[in-house]
C-alpha cells in the first residue's frame, strides 16, 4: 500500500465516524453556509493578479514537520499583506496536522481573498462542511476518485457556490475530468512516491484547452520558475512548503512576489 492508498482508507473512516457524530443539517444552519463564497477562478485571472495560492501546511508524510510555530492567524495576515491571490489550507490532521477549525480562524481575519480547503475529498459530507466552515474552493484529486465521482462531485460543490480545483498527476487522470472551463492543477508531486518534477505541469499544459485555467502544485522554490511557467499558459501557481518553512511564511511569501517579473 503506497502513501495516497494508505491516506484515502484512512480518510474514508475518519469521515464515516464523523458523519454519524455530526449532522448535514447542522452544517446548512452553521453561519458561514449563508455567504456568498468568493471566486478562485476570478482571483486567478484577475488583471494584476499574482497568482499565488499561498498554503498553510505544518507537516507532511515526506518532509514530517515543516512549521509547527507559525499559527493560522499570522500566516494568513502575512500573506494577504503579500497580496495573494488565494489561500490555500491544509485541514487534514492525521498526516498534514490540520484542521477545519484552521480556515474557520483564517476566515475571521480574511474576508476578501479566496480561500482553498486542501483536504482528500472522498465523500459529499466534506463537500458540504467545506461550504459550512467559511471554504471558498475545495480541492479534487483524480487520483484517488473515480470518473463519476469527480462529475459527482463538481456539481455538488458548483451548486454550493463553490469553486473546484481539480489535481491531476497523469495524461489519464486528465482524461477523467470533463475539461471545459475548469481549474486544473497539475501537481509536480507524484503522490504516490513524493517525489517531485516540475516536468510534469508543462508536459501536461498543451493537453488542456485554454478554456481552463492551469494551476502548477508543488515544487515551485525560485520565482524564476514562475515566469518560465507563464509562458506554458499557466495562471495560478500553489506554493506551502517553500514559505512554511521559513520562520516567517508571510514575509518569505512577500519576499518571493516582489521578485516575479
Amino acid at each position: 500500500m503506497d502513501i495516497l492508498e494508505k491516506i484515502i482508507a484512512y480518510k474514508k473512516q475518519e469521515i464515516k465516524k464523523l458523519k454519524n457524530e455530526v449532522s448535514l443539517e447542522k452544517l446548512v444552519k452553521s453561519p458561514n453556509f449563508k455567504r456568498t463564497p468568493l471566486s478562485l477562478k476570478k482571483a486567478l485571472i484577475s488583471a494584476g493578479s499574482t497568482g499565488i495560492i499561498a498554503e498553510y501546511k505544518r507537516k507532511s508524510p515526506s518532509k514530517g514537520i515543516i512549521n509547527d510555530t507559525s499559527s493560522v492567524v499570522e500566516v494568513t495576515q502575512g500573506y494577504l499583506k503579500a497580496n495573494v491571490a488565494a489561500q490555500s489550507i491544509l485541514t487534514d490532521f492525521e498526516f498534514f496536522g490540520g484542521s477545519i477549525i484552521d480556515i474557520i480562524q483564517a476566515r475571521v481575519i480574511n474576508e476578501t481573498t479566496p480561500i482553498l480547503r486542501k483536504d482528500f475529498i472522498v465523500d459529499a459530507f466534506q463537500i458540504v462542511e467545506a461550504k459550512a466552515v467559511g471554504a471558498d474552493a475545495i480541492l479534487l484529486i483524480a487520483a484517488c476518485l473515480t470518473t463519476q465521482e469527480l462529475k459527482n462531485y463538481g456539481a455538488l460543490a458548483k451548486e454550493l457556490g463553490l469553486d473546484v480545483l481539480y489535481e491531476v498527476h497523469s495524461e489519464e487522470e486528465l482524461d477523467k475530468i470533463v475539461l471545459d472551463d475548469k481549474i486544473i492543477g497539475i501537481n509536480n508531486r507524484n503522490l504516490k512516491t513524493f517525489k517531485v518534477d516540475l516536468e510534469h505541469s508543462i508536459s501536461l499544459a498543451e493537453k488542456i484547452p485554454q478554456s481552463c485555467v492551469k494551476v502548477s502544485e508543488s515544487g515551485i522554490s525560485d520565482p524564476r520558475i514562475i515566469t518560465g511557467l507563464k509562458e506554458y499558459g499557466f495562471q495560478g501557481f500553489l506554493i506551502g512548503e517553500n514559505f512554511m518553512k521559513t520562520d516567517n511564511p508571510g514575509e518569505a511569501c512577500q519576499h518571493f512576489i516582489n521578485q516575479i517579473d
